[in-house]
């Protein structure tokens, strides 16, 4: 892992993810989205065809700004434009991918570009690491949520009803273009959501981000330059770090889902029709505390130090009113899973989070039933 690269400009951030013949650059500096073709120039010294993938939010924005810079540098340019939403990241709109991809007939050397938040670079990951074996993929984030965690790391995925991200692979990008100046067009809605994602960092390994988020909340909800700068760079080195140390999720990484198992089960429950995916995860990360704390884990009021910060984040911060029963069985189809065993990540304080494998369905139960 390298730390600031002192050659590049002093607005500029490169990160290098060290996974030996699968290693990449994580690129972040304002305004890079025009010089996507030269960097993609640079990582296929010979320019030929690839294909942007996108939604009906994003392409109008920033498709033409992209296309135009890979078709200077050389590139024959063509896109797949998809509906935008969670409840698109469906097999539907992978088939769609596929169908777009066997129609331009790319070979096994020509890259997609996922141009869009979580979603898109999910799905996009997902579809390249399946056609033809896997083609590279380059991660171009647009959202706060897909700047900060789910550009990074080489999960790819789409949704089952049963259960979220249930049906993909892991499968690394061969880069990662992030340009904060895109997050100016995002609803604040789409930016707490994201911002939710940022706090996870400081409650599972960085206390003093997660403080200095505390301090810095309303700046982070304006995008201003500065707080953006720390808040996407202090992220990035830390996802970069903790995939470089377990890649496919066998220990340490697990603890990048503090708040998911909960989350994703709100999601599921509630169709990814109610909740974006970091107000999930915000709300799952208030479940997770409380039961830390009901399990003797965590202090007493470690819940109320990250309701409050979620509460000046704008988040929701109420659960979804649903039996226990229906939540065990939504959690039971976790990724984290083993064999029937629920895994959870809990809290021993803010800035250390870790891996539960005895939380008994009763301890839920007493979980669930607190909040009537």
């Amino acid at each position: 892992m390298s730390e600031m690269n002192d050659n590049i400009a002093q607005n500029t951030q490169l990160y290098h993810v060290d996974l030996g013949a699968r290693a990449y650059d994580i690129h972040i500096e304002p305004g890079c989205l025009t010089n996507i073709g030269q960097a993609m120039a640079d990582l296929f010294p010979a320019p030929s065809r690839c294909m942007i993938i996108s939604n009906t939010t994003i392409a109008p924005l920033y498709l033409h700004r992209v296309k135009t810079s890979l078709e200077q540098a050389g590139w024959q340019v063509s896109e797949c434009i998809l509906a935008d939403g969670e409840r698109y990241k469906t097999i539907q709109s992978f088939g769609l991918i596929m169908d777009a991809l066997m129609q331009a007939k790319l070979s096994r050397n020509e890259p997609v570009i996922a141009l869009g938040g979580g979603v898109v670079g999910d799905m996009t990951g997902f579809a390249a690491s399946c056609y033809r074996r896997g083609i590279p993929f380059i991660q171009v984030p647009t959202t706060v949520l897909a700047q900060v965690d789910s550009s990074v790391g080489g999960k790819t995925a789409i949704n089952h009803p049963h259960g979220k991200n249930m049906i993909g692979a892991f499968y690394q990008p061969r880069l990662v273009w992030i340009d904060p100046q895109v997050l100016n067009t995002l609803d604040i809605r789409e930016i707490r959501a994201g911002i939710a994602e940022a706090i996870k960092y400081g409650l599972i390994r960085d206390a003093e981000l997660f403080s200095w988020m505390q301090q810095n909340i309303t700046a982070a909800l304006a995008l201003n330059a500065s707080v953006l700068s720390r808040l996407i760079h202090t992220s990035c080195r830390h996802k970069a770090e903790v995939v470089v140390a377990d890649e496919t999720e066998q220990g340490m990484r697990a603890l990048l889902n503090l708040g998911h198992t909960f989350g994703h089960a709100i999601e599921s429950m509630t169709h990814y029709e109610s909740y974006l995916h970091g107000e999930a995860v915000a709300i799952g990360t208030l479940m997770a505390a409380r039961l830390s704390e009901q399990l003797k884990y965590a202090p007493a009021g470690t819940e109320k130090i990250i309701h409050d910060c979620y509460l000046a984040a704008g988040l929701p911060t109420s659960i979804p009113d649903f039996s226990a029963d229906a939540w065990l069985d939504a959690m039971g189809h976790d990724k984290k899973n083993i064999g029937s065993r629920i895994r959870y990540i809990l809290l021993h304080n803010i800035g250390d989070a870790f891996l539960a494998e005895d939380v008994s369905p009763d301890a839920i139960r007493a979980l669930i039933g607190s909040y009537i």
